[in-house]
């Protein structure tokens, strides 16, 4: 059985990416690095926001609470930056406030 993590339980940089997802809502972020498995801020990353006709294009109502439990995309992001441990994001797409697609910067192996 695992434990259920929730915002609360997040680390400062990962809680403030979630919240950065709830506030973007809908569109995306892009130049965002992972250092050691944590999002980094610094220089701060590019956002960009849809708005999408018959949506509420507002930050997510999710935003405010810290006791939810994480969705399964969220857990999936952060087990790549577990896995990964660094990595160049180019792009981070946003969908309701949840990750939904990843580009990274990867080296060429020969």
């Amino acid at each position: 059985m695992t434990d259920v993590v929730t915002k609360a339980t997040l680390t400062p940089a990962r809680k403030r990416l979630v919240e950065l997802m709830q506030e973007i809502n809908y569109g995306r972020i892009e130049g965002l690095r992972v250092q050691n498995g944590e999002p980094v801020f610094d220089p701060p990353p590019t956002v960009l926001r849809l708005f999408l006709f018959g949506k509420d294009n507002g930050p997510n109502e999710s935003r405010g609470n810290d006791g939810f439990a994480l969705k399964k995309k969220v857990a999936e992001l952060f087990e790549v930056f577990d896995r990964e441990r660094s990595l160049s994001i180019q792009e981070l797409m946003i969908d309701n406030g949840l990750p939904v697609r990843m580009t990274v910067a990867d080296a060429v192996r020969v």
